[in-house]
């Protein structure tokens, strides 16, 4: 099972309010009891009202939850942009809800999808360095959509490339470029760029350069 998974159907098990052992949730999610401790730390860390401590138990005391919901990734892209909006408003309270709201939704988001991008941990990015990269999301998607080529600034340095595909790692953005300068593919946090140009040259699928080669070559390693 995922813990994405094991984390939702924890929370599902918790929410009737009532205390559950840590031992039973371990048996409900056939894992170790020192996984359920972490998981419990994660559920909480994420703003999960989750109430007991180890060798007492753990209940959920949320007044409303809600059921499991299936999201695209332009609806995920659009939950961050308005989470990011209201987290930097002047309303203490809303700003709060926002940043809570946001730890909630890392809590259930896949953790092992291929080809994690090394030490882009789950839900471990404070918001406002994430939120950094939230502005370039929406030029990103579109050229992608209309095949159009950037110009980009990350850390300092100026690269021309092709985007190909926007990919999100709990809270984390990335997209995966072939960079013209390097000759190569490369999957770029959103969160450090710190300048973008679309440009208006476009780009077909040429060999050895399309999202499908990028794929085939991260199956074979």
């Amino acid at each position: 099972m995922r813990r994405a998974d094991r984390l939702m159907q924890l929370v599902q098990i918790l929410r009737d309010g009532t205390l559950h052992r840590a031992g039973d949730l371990a048996a409900a999610t056939d894992v170790s009891l020192r996984t359920i401790y972490r998981d419990m730390e994660t559920l909480a860390a994420s703003g999960v009202p989750i109430e007991g401590e180890r060798g007492i138990g753990y209940r959920v005391t949320a007044a409303i939850t809600l059921p499991p919901l299936n999201l695209t990734m332009t609806e995920v892209e659009a939950l961050h942009l308005g989470l990011n909006a209201v987290a930097h408003s002047d309303d203490a309270e809303l700003s709060a809800a926002a940043r809570a709201l946001s730890g909630k939704l890392d809590a259930v988001m896949p953790e092992d999808r291929s080809r994690a991008p090394s030490g882009y941990g789950f839900a471990v990015y404070p918001f406002a360095d994430a939120a950094r990269g939230f502005q370039h999301l929406p030029s990103l998607r579109q050229a992608i959509r209309t095949r159009q080529k950037l110009q980009l600034t990350v850390q300092n340095e100026d690269r021309t490339v092709r985007p190909l595909q926007l990919d999100y790692w709990g809270r984390l953005w990335t997209c995966v470029v072939w960079c013209e300068r390097r000759r190569d593919f490369d999957q770029l946090r959103v969160d450090q760029i710190t300048g973008l140009r679309i440009l208006p040259s476009l780009f077909v699928d040429e060999p050895g350069k399309a999202l499908g080669d990028y794929n085939l070559r991260g199956n074979h390693r």
